[in-house]
């Protein structure tokens, strides 16, 4: 098969023909039809997170239909279509996966990043891991679901019930979850890099009532921040912009360090919150709501083989939505 390799921090992806892996006990082997590109593979990629596996495939959203079952697998049937997200594998005894925290396993292993992801024809995922996907929606649609929409949500979730919330970085995962803030009856305020009035256009058409540069105060006192940009520099003007006991999630897995700032921006009982990874159970609930919303998303397709092409553009700022990469072509 055909898979985009990366064999050192830095470098370029390569395509390669290697063998189709075969999926073990527990495991299914899945026919990729679409795999989602995610700012968090530009960290793989780039050599950002210290425990990614080399040579590795990366690749972590991924959509396709169950092509081999392992041994004692019965929650899916061949031909199922199924999404892979993330989170790979935990060992399911430790004191966090024992209380319902598995995202924050110490043994757990990530898919495109210790686990060979998606960009390649065929993935071999934990089937325990996996998620049912409707009949409905097209599959590149539904690739960025399985990350940006997922984060996206838990990091909604970590906002409490806050009304008025402030989204900095308004990229893949945040066209998703201002779609879902504004099903619930919240108002989005989107911050973008300074001048990016495309990027701010953007925001507007997926919902932001209001939309301006990272350095800009917002028009209203926010309840609460989510930063999906990976810029820790943002950090306190997100503090400013928020209300006494109001909250800032961290939504990356990779960020630049946070630079000192008074105290008097964390005092009031302001919260600073950091999010890791995913559960089954955000996966489980959020794929139900999507369709409610319903969520509809931005996408923009490249070949397989173009997956650096990709990168660069996300690496860029060049993207609005999501990259969508399709094995076997457009």
């Amino acid at each position: 098969m055909t898979a985009m390799v990366l064999d050192a921090p830095g470098a370029s992806l390569v395509a390669r023909e290697v063998p189709r892996p075969e999926p073990g006990a527990g495991q299914v082997l899945v026919r990729v039809s679409a795999c989602a590109v995610c700012r968090t593979d530009l960290h793989v990629v780039d050599g950002e997170l210290p425990q990614v596996k080399r040579p590795v495939v990366p690749g972590h959203e991924i959509v396709g239909r169950v092509a081999v079952l392992g041994e004692s697998v019965t929650r899916f049937a061949l031909g199922d279509r199924v999404g892979i997200p993330w989170l790979g594998w935990t060992c399911g005894h430790c004191r966090f996966c024992r209380t319902g925290q598995e995202n924050l396993c110490e043994q757990a292993r990530f898919t495109g990043c210790t686990i060979d992801g998606g960009y390649a024809e065929f993935a071999v995922a934990d089937a325990r891991y996996c998620f049912p996907l409707p009949a409905v929606g097209a599959d590149a649609s539904l690739a960025p679901l399985l990350c940006a929409g997922l984060i996206g949500y838990r990091c909604l979730v970590a906002c409490g019930d806050a009304e008025r919330l402030g989204i900095y970085g308004f990229g893949a995962a945040a066209h998703i979850v201002a779609q879902v803030a504004n099903h619930q009856g919240r108002r989005v305020f989107a911050f973008t890099r300074p001048g990016d009035v495309a990027a701010q256009a953007f925001a507007r058409r997926h919902g932001a009532m209001w939309a301006g540069g990272a350095d800009d105060a917002p028009p209203e006192e926010l309840d609460a921040a989510i930063l999906f940009a990976p810029v820790g520099a943002l950090v306190p003007l997100a503090l400013a912009a928020i209300r006494p006991g109001g909250t800032v999630v961290c939504g990356g897995i990779h960020m630049s360090d946070i630079p000192s700032f008074p105290y008097d921006l964390l005092w009031r009982e302001k919260r600073l919150v950091s999010v890791a990874n995913l559960t089954r159970r955000d996966g489980e609930a959020f794929l139900a709501l999507a369709p409610q919303v319903p969520v509809r998303t931005d996408i923009e397709v490249f070949p397989l083989g173009e997956a650096n092409a990709a990168l660069n553009r996300l690496r860029a700022g060049q993207l609005t939505g999501a990259a969508v990469l399709i094995p076997g072509g457009v």
